[in-house]
């Protein structure tokens, strides 16, 4: 198990979403992936996004400035 991040801070819909799968293809199972966004749809965007892949939210966090959404890749 690894441990990543991804800056999309600063990226509208839908290139958090975009940018969070192409990065999640190139992981295995068991990594964890930090990411780290300032559009307010990637609150939920992220997450219905790694239920239909199957992965798993470990953890979401936001402060007035962004959001950081930690997933688990389950599989690839």
């Amino acid at each position: 198990m690894a441990s990543y991040e991804l800056d999309v801070r600063r990226m509208l819909c839908p290139m958090p979403v975009i940018k969070t799968q192409q990065r999640v293809k190139s992981l295995v199972a068991g990594d964890i992936l930090t990411i780290y966004a300032t559009d307010p749809g990637a609150r939920h965007d992220l997450p219905a996004w790694t239920r239909m892949y199957g992965h798993k939210i470990i953890s979401i966090e936001e402060n007035e400035l962004e959001i950081m959404i930690q997933l688990e890749v389950v599989d690839v």
